[in-house]
């Protein structure tokens, strides 16, 4: 590998993404020795991207809600998808299974 110690630029500026912050919430699991459901590990999940998220971040999130009903999943996925698109207005990959 590269021994970044001995590394010289001879740029002045260097850029590895044009994303700040790249941010991933694709499947979850329980954690249920903390207590935590998969549902509720993927809140959290989501909570850290909204809050951590801003408009320089790349954002992918995939099946949010599954497992809730079908009212409340799709409930949970569109709050979700427009808080992102009309408040931190990032770059966004969005899956679900609601169609």
């Amino acid at each position: 590998g590269i021994n970044a110690e001995y590394m010289v630029s001879t740029q002045s500026t260097w850029a590895l993404s044009p994303f700040g912050r790249i941010f991933t919430r694709l499947g979850a699991a329980d954690r249920l020795i903390e207590g935590k459901s998969t549902f509720f590990v993927e809140l959290e999940e989501t909570l850290a991207v909204v809050q951590e998220a801003t408009s320089d971040s790349l954002v992918i999130l995939d099946e949010l809600g599954r497992g809730t009903s079908t009212y409340d999943g799709v409930a949970i996925a569109y709050s979700v998808l427009r808080f992102i698109a009309e408040n931190i207005r990032c770059k966004c990959f969005f899956s679900t299974h609601y169609h």
